[in-house]
């Protein structure tokens, strides 16, 4: 690689504003613009440009019946008004933006994150002891989260920048709603959003951090509700509100009423733990408008149960269209993730916390999240690890599990990220360097 006049540094403090010369770049993206009179703005002023020496995917190699190795070409790709254009030939000598080689990989997407509450940005902290369980870090939230309050805009621009620089370029994030911050914490968030938008996108899910009822936060749910906000969240109902019933029954209602999805936290290993689970099932088989929008997080019972309860759950879970949104526990618990792919439940990861006062071990890379699922569940082969890179992406793959190519193609929405990788089954495995980012055609860094 060339080096070049700006750091990745430099990118962290700046990627915001979505533009600089192409000529200062990192990375990959360095050579001419398509258009050399007046193109060298990235970002929303960049509507078309080409890709040249793009490594893409083509078709698996076979021994017999077992995929050996991944078959590659280089490509150019015509990006133009924030979708892929056309996939042709290389055009070696066409003057374009130089891949150089890099492969080319649908862009990243942490589907659990909470990026309106974060020490990062911040002098480093670990977690102190915690004591009284999930109403105790209610507790401590409570003491916490006005001073956190005052900068939580700034940490959010802050993270977001992290997750870019490991190839993602759009979250769901859960957003504090409840009595101490009322709807303080989601106006910061859209703010730090708003400043992004021309590089990053979200979903916001409206999550009772307290408690639905425990600190009554059905006011202010209802006014997020009403608000540009994607999902209704929620935590614990028999733990924290003392009643599985009444406070799955209010989500649901206050999804139905609003046209919302559902995101709920489930930490609740025992019998509570199984009866929301079901309970949800049925009440999004009562309401089909909700298949395909409803997910639970965690969901750590899954892990308590055998394996022919588990089967049993992921067929239910499968029918009524829940999703599994999992960080993949290490440790104890291990999460029934291949259970669930086989049956068809959709399955997404995110890293959680990234440095807060629950957690401080995220990443940022929902690659990394792959390749410790990889690791995890024995997906070691080429194809195994190549099926893992739906968790980093939270689904498209460029080849099926047939091999045929199936990404990019024509008209597809041009969220990319380049790794130094030959595959994306070498990416996985090697967690690989991300080298450039683009969200909807604008070139990230």
């Amino acid at each position: 690689m060339e080096k070049s006049g700006i750091s990745r540094k430099d990118f962290l403090k700046n990627s915001g504003l979505g533009l600089a010369s192409l000529s200062l770049i990192p990375g990959i993206l360095q050579a001419h613009a398509v258009n050399e009179v007046e193109d060298k703005a990235i970002g929303a002023e960049r509507s078309t440009y080409l890709l040249k020496n793009v490594l893409l995917e083509t078709g698996f190699e076979y021994d017999g019946e077992e995929v050996v190795a991944t078959k590659t070409g280089l490509f150019t790709v015509e990006i133009a008004n924030g979708k892929i254009k056309k996939v042709g030939p290389n055009q070696i000598g066409a003057k374009a933006i130089d891949a150089k080689g890099m492969l080319m990989l649908p862009a990243f997407r942490d589907m659990h994150i909470h990026l309106d509450k974060t020490f990062y940005g911040d002098k480093w902290q670990a977690i102190r002891r915690r004591t009284g369980g999930v109403k105790g870090m209610i507790a401590l939230e409570q003491q916490i989260l006005p001073e956190m309050l005052k900068k939580s805009t700034f940490k959010a621009e802050k993270m977001i920048e992290l997750l870019q620089s490991k190839g993602t370029s759009f979250a769901r994030s859960h957003v504090n709603i409840e009595p101490t911050s009322k709807l303080q914490s989601l106006k910061n968030l859209q703010i730090a959003l708003a400043n992004k938008k021309k590089v990053f996108g979200a979903e916001l899910v409206a999550f009772p951090q307290h408690g639905v009822f425990y600190t009554d936060s059905v006011p202010y749910l209802k006014e997020a509700a009403k608000m540009d906000i994607d999902f209704i969240g929620g935590l614990d109902p028999f733990t924290i509100d003392g009643a599985i019933e009444k406070t799955m029954d209010f989500t649901v209602q206050l999804a139905l009423d609003h046209n919302k999805g559902i995101d709920i936290h489930l930490h609740e290993s025992g019998e509570s733990g199984l009866k929301t689970v079901e309970y949800l099932i049925a009440k999004v088989n009562e309401n089909p408008i909700l298949k395909g929008k409803t997910f639970v997080s965690h969901c750590f019972i899954l892990g308590k149960l055998d394996k022919t309860a588990q089967e049993a759950i992921a067929e239910k879970l499968a029918n009524a269209g829940i999703g599994i949104n999992s960080t993949i526990p290490i440790g104890s618990l291990i999460m029934p993730i291949p259970t669930l792919m086989k049956h068809g439940v959709k399955v997404m990861t995110g890293n959680d916390s990234i440095v807060d006062h629950w957690n401080t071990f995220g990443s940022g890379s929902v690659l990394q999240k792959a390749n410790l699922a990889a690791q995890l569940y024995g997906y070691s082969t080429e194809f195994g690890l190549s099926r893992m890179l739906k968790l980093a992406t939270a689904g498209p793959v460029p080849l099926d599990d047939k091999g045929v190519q199936q990404w990019p193609k024509a008209g597809d929405v041009a969220d990319l990220v380049f790794v130094d990788a030959s595959c994306s089954a070498e990416a996985v495995s090697r967690i690989s360097d991300v080298k450039s980012l683009i969200h909807q055609g604008n070139i990230v860094f």
